[in-house]
């Protein structure tokens, strides 16, 4: 066992101090705790009765000697003390409502307010118009004290209790107004009944086919659900009025404000299980699924999360940001959502001081070191004349190939004026043709006439439209259009010759079908058919142009034409 020694007389404060165990007493000690680790010994026992489990730790189990001078075995401080404990307030309780005021005081009471009267608030905090004698001092008009709800402090589940403070009987209220809806509208249905009866529209329908033989009128049946489903309607209307819905108290239809989503889902654009890892819990995909596929992130309609995060003006909020965090960690009063006009004017300030800084410490370590001449010297290219990297080049000494970047030039020479032009060649084009700018010529290595020709050329155009007419007549054709209109004679001696042909032919065959009919005697036709009695023939009287033989017959008192085909 541990023994304690007690302080001199002369100590301050009187609590015992620790004294270091022997030897003995510490194997002692071990010995006892680990009998009771196995069970051999009793467990120890605090001041009301309860084991200690001797695998606790000592750091844990000891209590420290300023705590508890007498050192005994316990754990109590390990536990939650009560004069520490927050006291909650239970499920049941809420404030209350509907509370009737108390009967109104008619003497004025010690400790109320001097203004009304009242008990619950004291005049500095009185909200009634400040009387011009008090109630301290009249007597009367004494104001009824107001209720003070109590002070609800509630613990985690009671804070979050949706159903706390719910009252079942303020269903009734509802129930009772359905009931009275319901009572009204049988009553005006007798009544309706009655008015049909009276005036004998019920009669008519008792004594319809329809009505004998058990069947109904489907309008009449239609029309009375419509009217005893629409006179609760309009009463409820305005509860049904959601944001998000149309409802139409005439149809009875509830429609969905639903818009069309053609979205694609981030994990679907690319399924590839090697592309862009997608979060599902997140719902966050971070790259760009279409990196591999080779496509501009600027053309797709989706290029991941991160691109659109550094694009517009992101990434000069994020510094804007960082540099309020730093300012307001040095003593700076600005924010960014508080005071954002106050930042960028700070922030703007800051940059040009620190570019400021830059040069100032720039100059003087140079004017204090030296070697401007190094920073402004030309690159290495230039002083040695050769460099490592390979460039290819073509006769005209543009760049093929290579590191350098080709620079678009002309291989003629520029800006050289000739035979006192003041303008290069090319300066000026009309019609199709190019010329000069400061004397309107278009032959080329011309000697320049200046405005004189500039003149020169604006009279010609003012030339009336016939002398431009006897000009284009007069005016020399080339080898090309001397070599088209020829051709364009040839056709039209070819198309000439085709049309004469075509026509020979057709004469010789018109002289042949003439020689055939000469052939043809014109006799009467009883000679004809005796001269053939063999043959048959067939007679029509409508004329043909093959072969039309003219006959006669003393029976007929007129010329006939019959078409005779040998058959």
């Amino acid at each position: 066992m541990e023994t304690i020694a007690a302080n001199p007389p002369g100590g301050s404060n009187g609590l015992e101090e620790p004294k270091k165990m022997t030897r003995e007493d510490w194997r002692k000690k071990k010995e006892l705790e680990e009998q009771r680790k196995l069970g051999n010994a009793p467990a120890e026992v605090d001041e009301e009765g309860k084991d200690i489990n001797p695998h606790i730790p000592q750091y844990i189990s000891s209590v420290p000697w300023y705590i508890d001078p007498s050192k005994r075995p316990t754990l109590k401080h390990q536990r939650p003390q009560p004069e520490k404990q927050e006291e909650f307030t239970l499920l049941g309780e809420w404030y209350k409502r509907g509370v009737k005021e108390n009967a109104v005081a008619t003497k004025y009471r010690k400790g109320a307010c001097e203004n009304c009267g009242a008990l619950t608030h004291k005049k500095k905090d009185c909200l009634e118009r400040p009387r011009k004698v008090g109630a301290k001092f009249t007597g009367t008009n004494i104001a009824p004290d107001e209720h003070m709800q109590p002070q609800l402090m509630f613990d985690y589940d009671g804070k979050r209790d949706r159903w706390n403070g719910y009252n079942p009987e303020e269903h009734m209220k509802i129930v009772e107004e359905y009931s009275k809806v319901d009572l009204a509208k049988r009553t005006l249905k007798a009544q309706k009944l009655q008015e049909e009866l009276a005036s004998g529209k019920l009669t008519e329908q008792v004594n319809s086919p329809r009505h004998r033989w058990g069947e109904e009128e489907p309008n009449l049946q239609t029309e009375r659900d419509h009217n005893s489903e629409d006179e609760d309607e309009d009463k409820y209307a305005d509860d049904i009025d959601m944001p998000g819905q149309n409802f139409d108290s005439k149809r009875r239809i509830t429609v969905r404000n639903l818009r069309i989503r053609e979205d694609i889902a981030k994990y679907l654009r690319n399924l590839d299980p090697n592309s862009a890892y997608y979060d599902p819990k997140t719902r966050a995909m971070r790259e760009n699924p279409y990196a591999n596929a080779g496509k501009n992130p600027d053309e797709v309609s989706y290029a991941g999360d991160n691109f659109v995060r550094y694009t517009g003006a992101t990434i000069s909020m994020a510094q804007t940001q960082l540099f309020a965090w730093e300012a307001y960690e040095k003593g700076s009063e600005v924010h960014l959502q508080a005071d954002p006009t106050k930042l960028e004017l700070l922030y703007k300030s800051f940059k040009v001081k620190k570019e400021d800084f830059k040069h100032e410490q720039k100059e003087s370590i140079l004017e204090k070191y030296g070697g401007q001449e190094h920073l402004d010297a030309p690159p290495s290219e230039l002083l040695l004349a050769q460099t490592e990297d390979y460039v290819e080049y073509s006769r005209h000494g543009t760049v093929i190939k290579g590191q350098e970047k080709a620079v678009a030039r002309s291989k003629y020479e520029e800006d050289v004026m000739i035979n006192n032009h003041t303008c290069i060649w090319g300066s000026y084009w009309k019609e199709g043709r190019w010329g000069y700018k400061c004397c309107y010529s278009f032959v080329k290595f011309s000697y320049c006439t200046g405005e004189a020709g500039k003149e020169i050329a604006n009279a010609s155009e003012e030339l009336p439209s016939d002398v431009h007419e006897d000009e284009q007549l007069t005016k020399p054709k080339t080898l090309m259009e001397i070599h088209q209109q020829k051709q364009k004679e040839e056709k039209k001696k070819k198309k000439k010759k085709h049309k004469k042909s075509t026509s020979s032919d057709s004469e010789g065959e018109d002289r042949k079908k003439q020689e055939k009919l000469k052939k043809v005697c014109i006799k009467p036709l009883s000679t004809v058919l005796s001269s053939n009695p063999l043959k048959v023939y067939r007679l029509s009287g409508i004329p043909s142009s093959n072969t039309r033989i003219e006959a006669y017959f003393p029976q007929f008192p007129c010329w006939s034409f019959f078409h005779i085909s040998y058959l």
